[in-house]
Parts: structure tokens; sequence; C-alpha cells
């Protein structure tokens, strides 16, 4: 089934005498209220609707999309059209340099405000007493990880991180007593990060999570929390489809994380000296 060049909100109506009941549940949602809607990810979809998230997936399915994330990404451009036009004509006092690096401050702030600072600390502590680290992230948040894992080296802490899901599976298959799994995943609902986390909680290896949604399935299996999300309280309409394909979110949690981890346990001067050596070797190829 397609959903053709419809809209969602026409996809809905045409189709909508065809879905079970609860499905249309969460259908009405999306058609009254399609700003809250497109700002919730699928569990919290479901949690509104008073539906499962299964029922949410199933009713996307039903009335011609992939799933429900493939929904969203429609909603959100047929919302931004709706509003386009005022956009276009809004009239700005400030450059386009200044309001992005403005917002870009704006929304580091915001994720400063959505944590606590014992969270912080707690995953800076599951770090230092770790015997090492099972860095996971897929898709474009891939090289996320990958600059993490590079941080933790150069900090004396062990890890493995790897882009293709065959090779940090393996790696939490084979964890041991004291390793701990490290997700990244700004949609918090990554299937192959999932299935890593579930196989981590089924080893009983503890899981530090960093996610733009706090409710999310990659948040239940998540021993510490720490939040990417920018979205202030009663803030609407935050989803916007391209906004997954960067991550300054998930960098500022990460550098403020190494950076409280250092101002707490500092380096041992073993590392230190380790650290030099590799600076020393990289040293003949800069300038």
């Amino acid at each position: 089934m397609e959903t053709g060049e419809n809209n969602v909100f026409e996809t809905i109506r045409e189709r909508y005498d065809s879905i079970f009941e609860a499905e249309k549940k969460v259908a009405d949602y999306i058609l009254e209220y399609p700003e809250k809607a497109v700002d919730y990810n699928v569990s919290e979809l479901a949690d509104v609707s008073g539906v499962s998230d299964a029922t949410v997936i199933r009713m996307c399915k039903h009335i011609g999309y992939q799933g429900y994330y493939q929904l969203r990404l429609q909603l959100s451009r047929d919302i931004g059209k709706l509003h386009q036009e005022q956009t276009e004509d809004r009239k700005e006092s400030k450059s386009s340099l200044e309001m992005a690096f403005g917002e870009a401050a704006h929304r580091i702030q915001q994720i400063g405000e959505n944590n606590k600072e014992e969270t912080f600390l707690q995953a800076a502590a599951m770090l230092r007493e770790c015997r090492r680290v099972h860095i996971i992230a897929v898709g474009n948040t891939a090289p996320v990880g990958m600059y993490f894992g590079y941080r933790l080296e150069h900090m004396g802490i062990r890890c493995d991180y790897n882009e293709l899901p065959e090779y940090f599976m393996n790696h939490i298959n084979l964890a041991e007593e004291g390793d701990i799994v490290f997700a990244i995943s700004k949609s918090g609902s990554s299937r192959q990060i999932i299935q890593a986390m579930e196989l981590a909680v089924e080893r009983k290896i503890p899981v530090i999570a960093v996610t733009g949604e706090r409710q999310s399935p990659v948040s239940r299996y998540a021993n510490c929390i720490l939040t990417s999300s920018y979205r202030e309280k009663g803030q609407k309409g935050h989803f916007r489809y391209e906004n997954n394909y960067e991550h300054l979110s998930e960098m500022a949690v990460i550098d403020i994380l190494l950076v409280i981890f250092e101002k707490q346990y500092g380096l041992a001067r073993r590392e230190q000296d380790s650290i030099s050596r590799t600076e020393m070797i990289f040293s003949e190829y800069k300038l």
C-alpha cells in the first residue's frame, strides 16, 4: 500500500474506516493535535493515545507507511509546508550567522537544564570504574561514537567502537564483569541499538545512554540516561526531519561528560605518559 502524493492528514482521513478501533485513537490524536504528535516519539504518542507502541506502528503500516518514523518525517514536512509562507515573510533583525550561533548556544544551554548534574557524575564514575567501554552507535551517529571512543582512549580508558552492528554485538556478547555499554541514539528507537542493549541487560552489563528521547525504547534499558534533548517544557513542534542529520546536541553531551570526568578524576601518571608517547609519534605529521 502506498501513500501517494497525499499528506499525512489526507492519508489518515482516506483510510480511517479501514483501520482498527485502537488504531483510530492514534489517528484521532494526530489529526487533532498534529504539532504535539510530531513532537512525540513512538512511546510518547502511544502513551497520550492510550495504546501500545505496537498499535502506533501497526496504524502507520495500515495506512501505507513503513512505520512511525516515516510517518513522523512526512508529518514534519506537512506542518513545515503549512507554516512556510509565514516563515518566509518574517523579517529577522539579526544576521543569519548571528542567529544560527545564538540558536545553537540556546540549545546547548537548554540541554544542560534538561539534565541533572548527579547523572553526569554517575556516568563519569561508571567510566572511571569500568574495565572496558563498549560504544554502540549506528547510521550517521556512528562517527559520534568513534569520536567518543578516541577521546576516551586518549584519556586512558579502554574501549571498543565500530559502526557495524555485527562487530559491537560480538563485543557485548564477549563482555566481562566490569565492562559497560555506552549507547548513542538520537531517536531512541534504533532497532540495532535496542537489540545490543537487550543483550547487555541479558549479560548483566550496565548501560549508559545518550538519547534525544528520554521516554523511548532505548531509555528503558539504560541504567544512566544523559538526554541530548533541547526541548523546553511545553514546547511544541520540536521535531524536524532535517535535525536528524546533525549531532551538535549529542556532541555537546559527550564533551561535557568528558570535561566533568577530567575534572573529577584527571589522568593517572601512567595514562599521561602513554598519551604523551602517541602524541610524539603523530607530531611528525603536523607542521
